[in-house]
């Protein structure tokens, strides 16, 4: 019964001690975020658009939303 409550003592002073030593989660200094159209050219990119140009990236971005619309796919011959 003592060993048990010894155990349990212990064992709750471990949790205690756990949850207490997080280190804070700051973020050293901000990232630069660019935009997403000026993504790098690869082998996967979609033929048509070139990278850092904003018009071709929404004209791609539209095209394929328009393919994936199912009445305008329903509606095709």
């Amino acid at each position: 019964m003592k060993r048990t409550a010894v155990v349990a003592a212990a064992a709750a002073l471990c949790l205690g001690l756990v949850a207490c030593g997080e280190k804070p989660q700051t973020v050293s200094r901000p990232k630069a975020i660019a935009p997403a159209y000026s993504g790098p050219a690869s082998a996967y990119t979609a033929a048509g658009w070139k990278p850092g140009d904003e018009a071709s990236w929404k004209e791609q971005l539209r095209t394929r939303a328009q393919a994936q619309d199912e009445y305008s796919r329903a509606s095709r011959p």
